[in-house]
């Protein structure tokens, strides 16, 4: 299908952590953007951070993503679609909690655009390496051909006894299997195309609407405790990581993934690269922040990283330059401080 370059795009959960900075992503390339919220005073925050492009932001008010037809109305009209909305968290009791809105919001959106979207061009949906990766004890890098079973098979023997980051990763593979699926099986009548991102942690400073930290994103909480409140001990900080990506990158990556028409029809692995907790803490302590020192004998050129992906294909087409973990840590800081979060 073509690249989108103007218009109008639709992006659902546009209050989310990642999802506001992909609205702003858009309304700064010139794209009108219609939001979806759960309710009108979730779209409060965004009206007042946007206000500077007045019309160029409609908000919409979708109360429940599962329901059949949810997305009818607000898919008319636009040139694409941005889909972010999806529960992420650790604390579901039974593996459903997650699965159900992650799977039905991806396939009402879709089941709508088919239905009613005649000028939709371009579905984008948000996945995860949550849907790649497979635990294991040895290195091994992980490609778009990955799928995680993993999960899936311990949600389905253990229920609600599944570990947590299971529930959460099996809603993940789920959703973006169900939405592959419904492309398979309309193959031929869509006169629009599917590209599914797979960032991996999601990290950097907050634009969309938090109280405290004790209220923030499961990403932006886990990195708050890690290296602010220094709540791992020193051995964890220097073993325990992944991968990770600017959430502004991700924001912007969203937007280049309707512009390149090579993305059409592509399942894409985009990551900032490798960390342990114990890099953020040296890029803290660099930046000049009063964090503890964590390992003091970590050194990140040995270290094993068990878990590593394979950007090269989306590396080929959006040749795209990545922040450094200096960059965004030094930003997260800066909006920490400004929230009086962390000490100046």
């Amino acid at each position: 299908m073509p690249a989108v370059t103007s218009g109008k795009i639709l992006v659902s959960g546009a209050n989310g952590f990642v999802a506001v900075w992909v609205v702003k992503s858009l309304l700064e390339r010139g794209y009108t953007v219609r939001a979806t919220v759960r309710s009108e005073n979730k779209g409060t925050h965004l009206r007042k951070i946007f206000a500077s492009y007045g019309d160029k932001l409609e908000l919409v008010t979708v109360p429940d993503i599962t329901t059949a037809g949810a997305f009818d109305e607000a898919v008319k009209g636009v040139d694409a679609i941005e889909h972010t909305a999806s529960p992420f968290h650790f604390k579901a009791d039974e593996p459903e909690e997650m699965i159900t809105p992650a799977v039905h919001g991806t396939v009402r959106i879709l089941e709508s655009v088919a239905a009613h979207g005649t000028s939709v061009k371009r579905v984008i949906v948000t996945s995860s390496v949550a849907a790649v990766f497979t635990a294991q004890s040895t290195p091994r890098t992980f490609s778009e051909v990955d799928w995680n079973e993993g999960s899936i098979n311990d949600c389905k023997a253990n229920g609600r006894n599944a570990h947590p980051v299971s529930k959460y990763c099996a809603s993940k593979t789920l959703a973006e299997r169900a939405a592959w699926e419904f492309m398979e099986k309309n193959k031929g009548k869509l006169a629009w195309d599917l590209v599914v991102l797979n960032p991996p942690y999601v990290f950097g400073p907050l634009l969309h609407e938090v109280s405290g930290p004790d209220a923030l994103n499961e990403s932006s909480q886990e990195w708050y405790d890690a290296v602010v409140k220094s709540t791992l001990s020193p051995k964890d900080l220097s073993t325990t990581g992944a991968e990770w990506i600017d959430v502004r990158d991700l924001g912007d990556l969203h937007a280049l993934a309707l512009e390149k028409e090579e993305a059409g029809g592509q399942r894409l692995l985009i990551s900032g690269g490798l960390w342990k907790w114990q890099d953020w803490v040296n890029a803290s302590r660099k930046a000049g922040a009063d964090v503890a020192p964590g390992d003091t004998t970590y050194d990140p050129k040995t270290t094993t990283h068990l878990t590593v992906y394979d950007v090269s294909k989306s590396s080929k087409i959006f040749g795209f330059k990545y922040r450094t973990m200096d960059e965004t840590t030094r930003d997260i800081l800066a909006d920490f401080k400004s929230r009086g979060w962390v000490k100046a």
